[in-house]
Protein backbone atom coordinates (compact mmCIF):
# COMPACT_ATOMS: atom_id res chain seq x y z
CA UNK A 1 0.00 0.00 0.00
CA UNK A 2 1.52 3.31 -1.14
CA UNK A 3 1.97 6.08 1.41
CA UNK A 4 0.75 9.56 0.49
CA UNK A 5 2.99 11.63 2.75
CA UNK A 6 5.73 9.50 4.31
CA UNK A 7 8.87 8.86 2.28
CA UNK A 8 11.84 6.68 3.20
CA UNK A 9 12.83 9.13 5.93
CA UNK A 10 9.67 10.83 7.14
CA UNK A 11 8.12 13.88 5.47
CA UNK A 12 10.30 16.67 4.10
CA UNK A 13 9.96 19.74 1.89
CA UNK A 14 10.10 23.52 1.58
CA UNK A 15 8.64 25.53 4.47
CA UNK A 16 5.33 27.13 3.48
CA UNK A 17 4.71 24.68 0.63
CA UNK A 18 2.23 21.90 1.37
CA UNK A 19 2.64 19.70 3.36
CA UNK A 20 5.35 21.63 5.26
CA UNK A 21 2.83 24.14 6.63
CA UNK A 22 1.61 24.93 10.16
CA UNK A 23 -1.93 23.71 9.48
CA UNK A 24 -0.66 20.35 8.19
CA UNK A 25 1.62 19.93 11.22
CA UNK A 26 -1.33 20.70 13.51
CA UNK A 27 -3.35 17.94 11.80
CA UNK A 28 -0.31 15.63 11.78
CA UNK A 29 0.14 16.13 15.54
CA UNK A 30 -3.52 15.24 16.06
CA UNK A 31 -3.32 12.21 13.74
CA UNK A 32 -0.17 10.93 15.46
CA UNK A 33 -1.85 11.58 18.81
CA UNK A 34 -4.81 9.42 17.81
CA UNK A 35 -2.40 6.59 16.96
CA UNK A 36 -0.22 6.93 20.08
CA UNK A 37 -2.90 7.87 22.61
CA UNK A 38 -3.24 5.80 25.73
CA UNK A 39 -5.89 7.46 27.77
CA UNK A 40 -4.56 9.09 30.91
CA UNK A 41 -0.98 7.87 30.64
CA UNK A 42 2.27 8.27 28.72
CA UNK A 43 3.63 11.09 26.59
CA UNK A 44 5.27 11.84 23.24
CA UNK A 45 8.70 13.50 22.99
CA UNK A 46 9.17 16.37 20.52
CA UNK A 47 12.61 17.65 19.55
CA UNK A 48 13.97 19.77 16.70
CA UNK A 49 17.11 21.05 15.04
CA UNK A 50 18.08 24.74 14.92
CA UNK A 51 16.27 26.04 11.83
CA UNK A 52 14.01 29.03 12.42
CA UNK A 53 10.79 27.27 11.37
CA UNK A 54 11.23 24.74 14.18
CA UNK A 55 9.50 27.08 16.67
CA UNK A 56 6.41 27.30 14.47
CA UNK A 57 6.16 23.56 13.81
CA UNK A 58 6.88 22.64 17.42
CA UNK A 59 3.91 24.76 18.54
CA UNK A 60 1.63 23.32 15.84
CA UNK A 61 2.53 19.72 16.73
CA UNK A 62 2.06 20.37 20.44
CA UNK A 63 -1.41 21.81 19.80
CA UNK A 64 -2.41 18.85 17.62
CA UNK A 65 -1.17 16.30 20.15
CA UNK A 66 -3.00 18.13 22.96
CA UNK A 67 -6.24 18.10 20.94
CA UNK A 68 -5.93 14.31 20.67
CA UNK A 69 -5.47 14.06 24.44
CA UNK A 70 -1.74 13.29 24.36
CA UNK A 71 0.84 14.78 26.73
CA UNK A 72 3.99 16.28 25.18
CA UNK A 73 7.53 16.59 26.51
CA UNK A 74 9.49 19.24 24.63
CA UNK A 75 13.24 18.70 24.24
CA UNK A 76 14.17 21.84 22.29
CA UNK A 77 17.15 21.55 19.91
CA UNK A 78 18.42 17.97 20.05
CA UNK A 79 20.21 15.68 17.57
CA UNK A 80 17.96 13.12 15.90
CA UNK A 81 19.85 10.17 17.49
CA UNK A 82 19.54 11.89 20.87
CA UNK A 83 15.76 12.01 20.47
CA UNK A 84 15.78 8.30 19.54
CA UNK A 85 17.80 7.52 22.69
CA UNK A 86 15.58 9.59 24.99
CA UNK A 87 12.39 8.12 23.49
CA UNK A 88 13.65 4.69 24.51
CA UNK A 89 15.09 5.51 27.94
CA UNK A 90 12.27 7.83 29.08
CA UNK A 91 9.75 5.15 27.98
CA UNK A 92 7.91 7.61 25.74
CA UNK A 93 5.12 6.33 23.49
CA UNK A 94 6.92 7.88 20.50
CA UNK A 95 9.54 10.45 19.58
CA UNK A 96 9.02 13.20 16.99
CA UNK A 97 11.90 15.01 15.27
CA UNK A 98 11.37 18.31 13.46
CA UNK A 99 14.29 18.47 11.04
CA UNK A 100 15.31 18.43 7.39
CA UNK A 101 18.71 16.91 8.26
CA UNK A 102 21.42 18.22 5.88
CA UNK A 103 19.03 20.44 3.86
CA UNK A 104 19.19 24.28 3.99
CA UNK A 105 17.23 26.32 6.55
CA UNK A 106 14.25 26.99 4.25
CA UNK A 107 13.40 23.27 4.23
CA UNK A 108 11.99 21.33 7.15
CA UNK A 109 10.45 17.97 7.85
CA UNK A 110 9.39 15.46 10.41
CA UNK A 111 10.23 11.91 11.37
CA UNK A 112 9.02 9.60 14.09
CA UNK A 113 10.63 7.09 16.41
CA UNK A 114 8.86 4.16 18.03
CA UNK A 115 8.98 3.57 21.77
CA UNK A 116 12.07 1.37 21.16
CA UNK A 117 13.93 4.31 19.57
CA UNK A 118 13.73 2.88 16.05
CA UNK A 119 12.15 4.26 12.87
CA UNK A 120 8.37 3.91 12.87
CA UNK A 121 7.11 0.71 11.21
CA UNK A 122 5.05 1.02 8.03
CA UNK A 123 1.80 -0.02 9.67
CA UNK A 124 1.92 2.91 12.12
CA UNK A 125 2.75 5.37 9.31
CA UNK A 126 -0.28 4.02 7.42
CA UNK A 127 -2.44 4.55 10.54
CA UNK A 128 -1.24 8.16 10.88
CA UNK A 129 -2.05 8.75 7.21
CA UNK A 130 -5.51 7.25 7.76
CA UNK A 131 -6.27 9.83 10.48
CA UNK A 132 -4.85 12.65 8.32
CA UNK A 133 -7.79 12.02 5.97
CA UNK A 134 -10.37 12.16 8.82
CA UNK A 135 -12.02 15.32 10.23
CA UNK A 136 -10.06 16.70 13.18
CA UNK A 137 -11.85 16.54 16.52
CA UNK A 138 -10.87 17.64 20.01
CA UNK A 139 -11.19 15.54 23.15
CA UNK A 140 -13.21 17.02 26.02
CA UNK A 141 -11.36 19.70 27.97
CA UNK A 142 -10.66 17.50 30.99
CA UNK A 143 -8.74 15.08 28.75
CA UNK A 144 -6.65 17.58 26.76
CA UNK A 145 -2.93 16.89 26.67
CA UNK A 146 -0.40 18.94 28.63
CA UNK A 147 3.09 20.05 27.61
CA UNK A 148 6.27 20.27 29.69
CA UNK A 149 9.91 20.98 28.85
CA UNK A 150 12.63 18.48 29.76
CA UNK A 151 15.53 20.55 31.04
CA UNK A 152 18.22 17.88 31.34
CA UNK A 153 17.87 16.28 27.88
CA UNK A 154 21.28 17.45 26.60
CA UNK A 155 23.10 16.22 29.70
CA UNK A 156 21.45 12.80 29.51
CA UNK A 157 22.46 12.35 25.87
CA UNK A 158 26.03 13.58 26.46
CA UNK A 159 26.48 10.89 29.13
CA UNK A 160 25.02 8.25 26.81
CA UNK A 161 27.47 9.17 24.03
CA UNK A 162 30.46 9.03 26.42
CA UNK A 163 29.32 5.61 27.67
CA UNK A 164 29.59 4.19 24.11
CA UNK A 165 33.35 3.79 24.62
CA UNK A 166 35.22 2.38 27.66
CA UNK A 167 35.53 4.83 30.55
CA UNK A 168 39.26 4.02 30.75
CA UNK A 169 39.96 5.77 27.43
CA UNK A 170 41.38 9.28 27.82
CA UNK A 171 41.98 11.34 24.69
CA UNK A 172 44.38 13.80 26.35
CA UNK A 173 46.87 15.12 23.84
CA UNK A 174 44.45 14.73 20.92
CA UNK A 175 43.54 18.01 19.22
CA UNK A 176 40.33 17.84 17.16
CA UNK A 177 38.20 20.31 15.24
CA UNK A 178 34.45 19.72 15.55
CA UNK A 179 32.11 21.17 12.91
CA UNK A 180 28.55 21.20 14.26
CA UNK A 181 26.96 22.48 11.00
CA UNK A 182 25.28 25.22 13.09
CA UNK A 183 22.81 22.46 13.84
CA UNK A 184 21.39 20.38 16.65
CA UNK A 185 24.76 19.15 17.99
CA UNK A 186 26.11 22.64 18.72
CA UNK A 187 25.56 22.25 22.49
CA UNK A 188 26.28 18.51 22.56
CA UNK A 189 29.27 17.42 20.47
CA UNK A 190 31.93 19.85 21.80
CA UNK A 191 31.06 18.83 25.40
CA UNK A 192 31.22 15.10 24.59
CA UNK A 193 34.70 15.28 23.07
CA UNK A 194 36.04 17.64 25.75
CA UNK A 195 34.71 15.44 28.55
CA UNK A 196 36.61 12.43 27.18
CA UNK A 197 39.82 14.45 27.34
CA UNK A 198 40.37 15.85 23.84
CA UNK A 199 41.33 19.43 23.07
CA UNK A 200 38.38 20.71 21.04
CA UNK A 201 38.25 23.57 18.57
CA UNK A 202 34.60 24.07 17.67
CA UNK A 203 33.42 25.64 14.42
CA UNK A 204 29.94 26.26 12.96
CA UNK A 205 28.56 26.03 16.50
CA UNK A 206 26.62 29.32 16.59
CA UNK A 207 23.20 28.66 15.08
CA UNK A 208 21.00 31.64 14.27
CA UNK A 209 18.09 29.78 12.68
CA UNK A 210 19.27 30.54 9.14
CA UNK A 211 22.86 29.23 8.97
CA UNK A 212 22.25 25.50 9.52
CA UNK A 213 24.35 23.47 7.00
CA UNK A 214 25.44 26.70 5.29
CA UNK A 215 28.91 26.06 3.81
CA UNK A 216 29.65 23.76 6.74
CA UNK A 217 28.94 20.32 8.15
CA UNK A 218 29.20 16.79 6.79
CA UNK A 219 27.95 17.68 3.30
CA UNK A 220 30.34 20.65 2.86
CA UNK A 221 33.64 19.69 4.55
CA UNK A 222 35.86 22.43 3.08
CA UNK A 223 35.50 24.59 6.21
CA UNK A 224 36.64 21.65 8.34
CA UNK A 225 39.53 20.75 6.01
CA UNK A 226 40.89 24.29 6.24
CA UNK A 227 40.42 24.47 10.02
CA UNK A 228 42.26 21.17 10.61
CA UNK A 229 45.26 22.49 8.63
CA UNK A 230 45.13 25.98 10.22
CA UNK A 231 44.97 24.65 13.79
CA UNK A 232 47.42 21.78 13.11
CA UNK A 233 44.80 19.42 14.51
CA UNK A 234 45.13 15.63 14.63
CA UNK A 235 41.77 15.25 12.88
CA UNK A 236 38.40 16.87 12.27
CA UNK A 237 34.81 15.75 12.82
CA UNK A 238 31.91 17.09 10.73
CA UNK A 239 28.30 16.40 11.64
CA UNK A 240 25.19 17.42 9.71
CA UNK A 241 22.29 19.60 10.83
CA UNK A 242 20.55 16.90 12.87
CA UNK A 243 23.63 14.95 13.97
CA UNK A 244 22.97 11.57 12.34
CA UNK A 245 25.70 11.90 9.70
CA UNK A 246 29.49 11.88 10.14
CA UNK A 247 32.39 12.78 7.86
CA UNK A 248 35.94 13.10 9.21
CA UNK A 249 39.13 14.80 8.02
CA UNK A 250 42.64 13.51 8.74
CA UNK A 251 45.64 15.64 9.77
CA UNK A 252 46.57 16.19 6.10
CA UNK A 253 43.18 17.78 5.42
CA UNK A 254 41.91 14.77 3.42
CA UNK A 255 38.26 13.75 3.77
CA UNK A 256 37.54 10.33 5.32
CA UNK A 257 34.05 9.31 4.17
CA UNK A 258 31.44 6.94 5.59
CA UNK A 259 32.77 3.86 3.77
CA UNK A 260 36.28 4.39 5.18
CA UNK A 261 34.94 5.08 8.67
CA UNK A 262 32.79 1.93 8.58
CA UNK A 263 35.88 -0.07 7.58
CA UNK A 264 37.90 1.38 10.49
CA UNK A 265 35.14 0.52 13.00
CA UNK A 266 34.67 -2.94 11.45
CA UNK A 267 38.39 -3.71 11.77
CA UNK A 268 38.33 -2.55 15.41
CA UNK A 269 35.31 -4.72 16.21
CA UNK A 270 36.94 -7.69 14.46
CA UNK A 271 40.18 -7.25 16.43
CA UNK A 272 38.17 -7.16 19.68
CA UNK A 273 36.20 -10.27 18.69
CA UNK A 274 32.97 -8.28 18.83
CA UNK A 275 31.94 -8.14 15.18
CA UNK A 276 28.67 -9.99 14.66
CA UNK A 277 27.17 -10.71 11.25
CA UNK A 278 28.13 -9.07 7.97
CA UNK A 279 28.68 -5.36 7.36
CA UNK A 280 25.71 -3.78 5.57
CA UNK A 281 26.38 -1.06 3.02
CA UNK A 282 24.38 0.11 0.01
CA UNK A 283 24.46 -0.29 -3.76
CA UNK A 284 26.74 2.78 -3.76
CA UNK A 285 29.25 1.52 -1.16
CA UNK A 286 32.77 1.58 -2.57
CA UNK A 287 34.15 -1.67 -3.99
CA UNK A 288 37.41 -0.89 -2.20
CA UNK A 289 35.61 -1.32 1.13
CA UNK A 290 34.20 -4.66 0.00
CA UNK A 291 37.68 -5.92 -0.98
CA UNK A 292 39.29 -4.59 2.23
CA UNK A 293 36.61 -6.30 4.34
CA UNK A 294 37.12 -9.53 2.39
CA UNK A 295 40.78 -9.53 3.50
CA UNK A 296 39.47 -9.46 7.09
CA UNK A 297 37.16 -12.37 6.18
CA UNK A 298 34.14 -10.11 6.68
CA UNK A 299 31.21 -10.09 4.25
CA UNK A 300 29.55 -6.96 2.85
CA UNK A 301 25.84 -6.99 2.04
CA UNK A 302 24.36 -4.22 -0.11
CA UNK A 303 20.98 -2.65 0.61
CA UNK A 304 19.12 -0.07 -1.47
CA UNK A 305 20.30 3.51 -0.89
CA UNK A 306 18.82 4.92 2.35
CA UNK A 307 19.56 4.23 6.01
CA UNK A 308 16.07 2.74 6.45
CA UNK A 309 16.99 -0.07 4.02
CA UNK A 310 20.41 -0.53 5.62
CA UNK A 311 18.72 -0.98 9.00
CA UNK A 312 16.24 -3.52 7.61
CA UNK A 313 19.03 -5.66 6.16
CA UNK A 314 21.10 -5.36 9.37
CA UNK A 315 18.23 -6.70 11.45
CA UNK A 316 17.58 -9.54 9.00
CA UNK A 317 21.20 -10.73 9.19
CA UNK A 318 22.06 -9.96 12.82
CA UNK A 319 24.57 -7.23 11.87
CA UNK A 320 25.94 -4.76 14.38
CA UNK A 321 27.50 -2.33 11.88
CA UNK A 322 26.30 -0.73 8.66
CA UNK A 323 25.86 2.55 6.85
CA UNK A 324 26.45 4.69 3.80
CA UNK A 325 29.35 6.55 2.20
CA UNK A 326 27.46 9.77 2.93
CA UNK A 327 28.18 9.25 6.62
CA UNK A 328 25.08 7.57 8.04
CA UNK A 329 26.78 5.02 10.29
CA UNK A 330 24.71 2.65 12.42
CA UNK A 331 26.40 0.92 15.37
CA UNK A 332 23.59 -1.32 16.59
CA UNK A 333 25.78 -2.65 19.40
CA UNK A 334 25.79 0.88 20.82
CA UNK A 335 22.49 2.53 19.80
CA UNK A 336 19.32 2.07 17.74
CA UNK A 337 19.88 4.47 14.84
CA UNK A 338 22.56 6.33 12.86
CA UNK A 339 24.52 8.55 15.26
CA UNK A 340 27.37 10.85 14.17
CA UNK A 341 28.80 11.52 17.64
CA UNK A 342 28.73 7.85 18.71
CA UNK A 343 30.32 6.76 15.40
CA UNK A 344 33.07 9.38 15.78
CA UNK A 345 33.85 8.10 19.28
CA UNK A 346 34.28 4.55 17.92
CA UNK A 347 36.83 5.84 15.39
CA UNK A 348 38.65 7.89 18.05
CA UNK A 349 38.79 4.81 20.28
CA UNK A 350 40.59 2.92 17.48
CA UNK A 351 43.03 5.85 16.99
CA UNK A 352 43.73 5.61 20.73
CA UNK A 353 44.03 1.80 20.79
CA UNK A 354 46.38 1.49 17.84
CA UNK A 355 48.39 4.67 18.30
CA UNK A 356 47.90 5.26 14.57
CA UNK A 357 46.70 8.48 12.97
CA UNK A 358 43.36 8.63 11.18
CA UNK A 359 45.33 8.93 7.93
CA UNK A 360 47.11 5.64 8.65
CA UNK A 361 43.90 3.85 9.62
CA UNK A 362 42.04 4.90 6.46
CA UNK A 363 45.06 3.96 4.31
CA UNK A 364 44.44 0.29 5.14
CA UNK A 365 41.52 0.50 2.69
CA UNK A 366 42.01 1.63 -0.92
CA UNK A 367 39.03 3.51 -2.32
CA UNK A 368 38.36 2.80 -5.98
CA UNK A 369 37.49 5.65 -8.36
CA UNK A 370 33.74 5.89 -8.83
CA UNK A 371 32.28 7.70 -11.85
CA UNK A 372 28.60 8.60 -11.96
CA UNK A 373 26.91 9.81 -15.16
CA UNK A 374 23.26 10.89 -15.11
CA UNK A 375 21.20 10.26 -18.24
CA UNK A 376 18.03 12.37 -18.56
CA UNK A 377 14.93 10.46 -19.62
CA UNK A 378 11.49 11.69 -20.68
CA UNK A 379 9.69 9.23 -18.42
CA UNK A 380 10.55 6.72 -15.72
CA UNK A 381 12.02 3.53 -17.22
CA UNK A 382 13.79 0.46 -15.85
CA UNK A 383 17.23 0.25 -17.53
CA UNK A 384 17.69 -3.32 -16.32
CA UNK A 385 14.82 -4.59 -18.50
CA UNK A 386 16.30 -3.35 -21.79
CA UNK A 387 18.18 -6.06 -23.72
CA UNK A 388 20.57 -3.67 -25.54
CA UNK A 389 21.54 -2.00 -22.28
CA UNK A 390 22.02 -5.32 -20.51
CA UNK A 391 24.34 -6.63 -23.25
CA UNK A 392 26.46 -3.46 -22.92
CA UNK A 393 26.54 -3.83 -19.13
CA UNK A 394 27.65 -7.48 -19.39
CA UNK A 395 30.45 -6.52 -21.80
CA UNK A 396 31.78 -3.89 -19.36
CA UNK A 397 31.49 -6.28 -16.41
CA UNK A 398 33.42 -8.94 -18.32
CA UNK A 399 36.24 -6.48 -19.08
CA UNK A 400 36.43 -5.16 -15.49
CA UNK A 401 36.27 -8.63 -13.88
CA UNK A 402 36.70 -8.65 -10.09
CA UNK A 403 38.42 -5.25 -10.15
CA UNK A 404 35.33 -3.24 -11.06
CA UNK A 405 31.57 -2.90 -10.75
CA UNK A 406 28.67 -1.55 -12.82
CA UNK A 407 25.44 -0.19 -11.38
CA UNK A 408 22.47 1.20 -13.29
CA UNK A 409 19.46 2.50 -11.45
CA UNK A 410 16.56 4.84 -12.04
CA UNK A 411 16.48 7.87 -9.72
CA UNK A 412 13.64 7.76 -7.22
CA UNK A 413 13.14 11.53 -7.30
CA UNK A 414 14.15 12.77 -10.80
CA UNK A 415 13.70 11.61 -14.43
CA UNK A 416 17.24 10.23 -14.56
CA UNK A 417 19.05 6.94 -15.12
CA UNK A 418 22.18 6.85 -12.97
CA UNK A 419 25.11 5.04 -14.59
CA UNK A 420 27.78 4.27 -12.00
CA UNK A 421 31.02 2.41 -12.69
CA UNK A 422 33.93 1.92 -10.34
CA UNK A 423 37.26 0.19 -10.73
CA UNK A 424 40.98 0.38 -10.12
CA UNK A 425 41.86 2.73 -13.04
CA UNK A 426 39.95 6.02 -13.16
CA UNK A 427 40.58 6.66 -16.87
CA UNK A 428 39.23 3.21 -17.79
CA UNK A 429 36.24 3.68 -15.47
CA UNK A 430 35.41 7.11 -16.93
CA UNK A 431 35.65 5.78 -20.50
CA UNK A 432 33.30 2.88 -19.72
CA UNK A 433 30.84 5.16 -17.85
CA UNK A 434 30.57 7.62 -20.73
CA UNK A 435 30.23 4.86 -23.32
CA UNK A 436 27.58 3.04 -21.30
CA UNK A 437 25.69 6.31 -20.72
CA UNK A 438 25.58 6.80 -24.52
CA UNK A 439 24.21 3.27 -24.95
CA UNK A 440 21.52 3.95 -22.33
CA UNK A 441 20.58 7.28 -23.96
CA UNK A 442 20.32 5.79 -27.47
CA UNK A 443 18.47 2.64 -26.32
CA UNK A 444 15.85 4.61 -24.39
CA UNK A 445 15.40 7.15 -27.20
CA UNK A 446 14.95 4.32 -29.70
Amino acid sequence: MTKKYFGTDGIRGTVGEYPITPDFFLKLGWAAGRVFAREGQGFVLVGKDTRISGYMFESALEAGLAAAGVNTRLLGPMPTPGIAYLTRTLRAQAGIVISASHNPYYDNGIKFFSTEGTKLPDDLEHKIEYYLEQPMTTVESAKLGKAKRISDAAGRYIEFCKASIPASIDFSGLRIVVDCANGATYHIAPHVFREVGAEVIEIAANPDGLNINEKCGATKPDLLKNAVIDYRADLGIALDGDGDRLIMVDHKGEVVDGDELIFIIAKARKAAGKLQGPIVGTLMSNLGMEHALKKLKVDLLRANVGDRYVMELMKQHGSVLGGEGSGHIICLDRTTTGDGVVAALQVLAEVHRTGKSLYELKSEMSKYPQVLVNVKVAKKVDPNSNETIQKAVQAVEKELGDSGRVLLRASGTEPLIRVMIEGVNEDVVRKHANELADVVKNAITA
